[in-house]
């Protein structure tokens, strides 16, 4: 028995030992356990049986760096710890054979992680939907021997840690077990179960039975759907960044990993994470484009589209309306007086006024017409499966409407009026043709009087 490492090497060399059981309980940090390594090293393949406690699982992979050994994770029970030893000290009867047959383990290993390795990298090309991808992701995890539950949580804004997708061998509902599908770091199994633990603390969680967790619940939870052992691993974007979530993996037997299967699935959770990263950036991507779209289409000051939404939207409706042959009308009002209203009463009181206006008569067309800013105070209408009659019709409704809607300028005293026009686009019309005679058609009407409706030649 030795109580530090230095310790244990001064003994190793006096004698032989056929085997070196490291306990690492009662540590809070690797690096307080300095030589251990090169302890490992040391022993050039000779026996070694680690007892690490369950919080800190993570250092197994970062031990096996320096060398092969067994491990059990703590608390470990006597008899458990007895069979350990015996398997250690246990001589093979035909050393040939039994490294023939772990060169066979090996190789089946290595097609079991390079099988999930491929479905996983086809389950990371539907970025478009990160929980369409992560479901893909789980079914890909499956394929690992002996794994029974699989499924991946995702860190939202503000800290939120969501359940976005599990597959499910065994009938086990993680939402259920964990009694929550978002907010999961809510949880009250947020300081046991592997998952939680993973995302919290930064780093895997090895947990080789379900009762070493300390909550004879979850335990019984685990063992009646056949679960014996879990492993859970952080995901993050890039090394020391934040936590995007954690994939988790059910085993339905106690598996004794390797430091190549350590490597493989942390190799694993790296290519989910860059996959989640993916998604979530084309996603932002996606939104900035429709901001900017919408900047680009969309006028600052009284919300309809600008000049050249309203040039689209009347080239495409005419092309519609020629291949279907279906009516079409586009109106043009100018609200009268509103340069000297801006000069009395200041730009921003004009400018509510004229927001005020086009929700007017935005509520009053419906979701199939257009209502653009073209110049000024100058609007276009573009009015699908409409008439030239129907167009007046609702030249007159809008005319109605801006007299007897209240606008700012309305406190000032100040009147507003309108000047309407209305053309139906011929059969063989472009745009351009049409807007020359709309534009006609409203000079005459301002020419008429206030609030007046002419109808394009």
């Amino acid at each position: 028995m030795c109580d530090h490492v230095d310790a244990v090497g001064a003994a190793l060399a006096k004698r032989e030992a056929d085997l070196l059981i490291l306990d690492l309980n009662g540590f809070d940090h690797l690096n307080q356990l300095s030589g251990l390594g090169a302890l490992i090293r040391g022993r050039a393949g000779a026996p070694i049986l680690v007892l690490c406690a369950y919080e800190h699982s993570a250092w197994l992979p970062e031990l096996m760096a320096y060398g092969s050994f067994d491990y059990r994770i703590c608390p470990v029970l006597n008899d458990e710890l007895q069979q350990a030893v015996g398997q250690a000290l246990t001589v093979p009867a035909d050393p040939a054979a039994a490294m023939q047959q772990e060169l066979l383990d090996k190789e089946k290993e290595l097609r079991d992680l390079l099988g999930v390795q491929r479905s996983l990298q086809r389950a990371l090309a539907g970025i478009d939907s990160i929980n369409t991808m992560a479901s893909q992701i789980c079914l890909a995890l499956c394929n690992f021997p002996g794994v029974r539950h699989t499924s991946v949580l995702h860190m939202k804004e503000r800290g939120d840690l969501r359940l976005v997708a599990q597959e499910a061998r065994n009938h086990l509902d993680l939402g259920r077990l964990l009694e929550r599908r978002d907010h999961l770091l809510q949880s009250p199994l947020r300081d046991v179960f592997p998952a939680l633990m993973a995302v919290s603390r930064g780093e895997m969680v090895l947990l080789d039975a379900p009762e070493k967790a300390g909550d004879p619940e979850l335990a019984m939870a685990l063992h009646d759907r056949n679960v014996r052992m879990v492993l859970a691993l952080p995901l993050r974007a890039e090394p020391g960044g934040p936590e995007m979530g954690a994939i988790c993996l059910m085993f339905d037997r106690h598996i004794s990993f390797t430091r190549e299967q350590f490597a493989c699935f942390a190799s694993l959770a790296q290519f989910v994470s860059f996959g989640i990263g993916m998604s979530e950036l084309k996603h932002r991507n996606d939104a900035l484009a429709g901001q900017l779209s919408q900047m680009s289409t969309v006028d600052a000051v009284t919300g309809a589209g600008n000049r050249r939404a309203g040039e689209d939207a009347l080239d495409n409706e005419i092309r519609r309306a020629r291949r279907y042959g279906l009516p079409l009308a586009v109106l043009s009002f100018d609200v009268g007086s509103f340069q000297s209203s801006n000069d009395l009463y200041g730009a921003p009181v004009g400018e509510a006024a004229l927001r005020k206006i086009a929700e007017t008569v935005h509520g009053r067309l419906r979701t199939s017409d257009t209502l653009a800013r073209m110049r000024g105070e100058e609007f276009l209408i573009v009015a699908t499966h409409t008439t030239s009659s129907d167009a007046l019709r609702l030249a007159d409704k809008l005319r109605g409407a801006i007299a007897e809607a209240d606008l700012p300028l309305a406190g000032h005293g100040a009147a507003v009026s309108i000047a309407l026009s209305v053309a139906q686009v011929g059969a063989e019309e472009g745009s351009d043709a049409v807007l020359d005679r709309l534009d006609t058609a409203l000079h005459r009407a301002k020419r008429a009087g206030r609030n007046g409706i002419e109808l394009a030649a």
